[in-house]
């Protein structure tokens, strides 16, 4: 895949909509063949590519540094968790997994009450693409969730006095992941797996038409 043709914008819509529940990349390989890119077009690819190959490991870095920076403030840390689910719901297959899960445990106890939160019925227009529908999470629209998400978690920071902790451990974090995007050289391993994710992507939204 060319990532110099790829705009940032395509690898936040890439991020939204891919499956997050495949594992982390090993330590190894997380790791391994650090370099200079060798001009700026260079850094640009490498970064896009990075970012999405290792999106899973980047994802629990943040979560491990949030953690260390709160480890003696147990409500940020719960704010923190809230945040990370909030940021987690704005991704299309972890939003759907999360409601199908949650509906199918309510159904054991009031199938009434789960029958309420199956989302409404959308028409199929043929040839519509799938980033344009509609996500929903107990029957309410994914960004009810996501605010309220937030909301609960920024309380919760400032009742613990953690604001600035949070601050410092997001930049600390962003700022190791963009080293580490910067300098892992992308090896054939990711380029592979970038296509086999590209045909499974393809050939999901030709299945939807």
């Amino acid at each position: 895949m060319d990532w110099d043709n790829v705009a940032a914008e395509d690898v936040i819509e890439a991020l939204r909509e891919v499956e997050w529940s495949t594992p982390p990349r090993s330590f190894g390989e997380f790791f391994s063949r650090f370099a200079f890119p060798r001009s700026f077009s260079k850094w640009k690819s490498r970064l896009k590519c990075n970012l999405y190959y290792y999106r899973t490991n980047y994802f629990i870095l943040v979560i491990f540094v949030l953690g260390l920076a709160l480890v003696t403030r147990p409500l940020a840390i719960v704010g923190a968790a809230l945040t990370a689910l909030s940021i987690a719901f704005l991704n299309d297959s972890f939003a759907a997994s999360f409601n199908e899960k949650f509906i199918r445990t309510i159904r054991h106890f009031s199938p009434h009450l789960a029958a309420k939160m199956r989302p409404p019925h959308m028409p199929v227009i043929r040839g519509r693409s799938a980033a344009r529908k509609t996500v929903y999470v107990c029957g309410k629209p994914r960004w009810v969730f996501v605010i309220t998400l937030l909301t609960a978690s920024i309380v919760m920071w400032f009742s613990s006095c953690g604001l600035l902790w949070v601050l410092y451990a997001l930049l600390t974090s962003f700022a190791v992941i963009i080293v580490h995007a910067s300098m892992r050289t992308p090896n054939l391993k990711a380029r592979l797996n970038t296509f086999r994710e590209e045909f499974r992507a393809v050939w999901r939204n030709y299945s939807e038409l």
